[in-house]
């Protein structure tokens, strides 16, 4: 029932006027058994435009956006009678090699309190198999001067090389605690989607294929498209958006900072 003769039920909805989420619901008490329907068609629908990296949890949220009115129970029960749950993560392999003689920075990142976007850097590093080697790619998330740069302690990040890089752009160096990876929980969050929602369900011939495909995740679908659970379900293109609006007062978008005595 998703069309009533050539019209979309969005359409209809503008034309009457109701919501979406009113229609819905008259649908669910009056005629159950096609809403039903409605739900059944639409789950599939969503989850093949997220290539299956659509969890329960983001289908129910995108289901809601569409005026649909579903609990993240009875979505996970119908994904699971039609098998489409998403693709599972592989095994944790730790990448990082902290074990140096270089300087390593004060945790700032855990006494920041941020009050908009563009305040807080973090970073990591993750490798990827290619079909005849390995290749490192590092990540960076969110972002100007005065900006906290919060990594682990790896190598990579506190050789002199890489700190005359942040100094040169006025960016503070921040590390995280020693096997401790929750203090950059939003890097490894990112690494861990990245892998499973797009590493590990493809295979790479070369470094180009595997930069277009990284390229096309990331731009077109991770920062437009996704909804991300830290956002509230948004995408972050939509998140910034709001933020950005939020803020067109001229009020103040500068981290705080605290600091105790051990």
């Amino acid at each position: 029932m998703s069309r009533q003769g050539s019209l979309t039920i969005e359409r209809m909805c503008q034309l009457v006027p109701v919501s979406r989420a009113g229609f819905y619901r008259s649908l669910q008490e009056q005629r159950p058994v096609e809403e039903e329907m409605e739900v059944r068609s639409a789950i599939p629908q969503i989850a093949v435009e997220h290539r299956r990296r659509y969890g329960y949890r983001r289908i129910t949220a995108e289901l809601r956006r569409r005026g649909m009115l579903v609990n993240h129970k009875r979505v996970a029960r119908i994904m699971r009678e039609d098998n489409l749950l998403a693709v599972q993560p592989r095994q944790f392999v730790v990448t990082t090699d902290s074990d140096h003689t270089l300087e390593v920075y004060l945790n700032l990142a855990s006494r920041m309190k941020l009050t908009g976007i563009d305040q807080l850097w973090v970073a990591d590093i993750t490798y990827i198999r290619l079909k005849v080697e390995f290749v490192y790619l590092a990540v960076i998330l969110d972002a100007p001067k005065g900006l906290i740069h919060h990594s682990d302690r790896g190598v990579q990040y506190a050789c002199e090389e890489y700190i005359a890089i942040l100094e040169k752009h006025g960016m503070i160096p921040s590390m995280s605690r020693p096997a401790n990876p929750y203090d950059n929980a939003s890097c490894e969050s990112f690494i861990k989607t990245l892998k499973r929602e797009e590493i590990y369900t493809n295979q790479y011939d070369n470094l180009e294929h595997l930069r277009a495909n990284i390229e096309e995740f990331i731009e077109q679908y991770y920062n437009r498209q996704r909804l991300h659970s830290a956002l509230g379900y948004c995408s972050p293109e939509e998140f910034e958006r709001k933020a950005e609006h939020a803020n067109s007062g001229g009020e103040s978008r500068s981290a705080s900072m605290r600091f105790f005595h051990v």
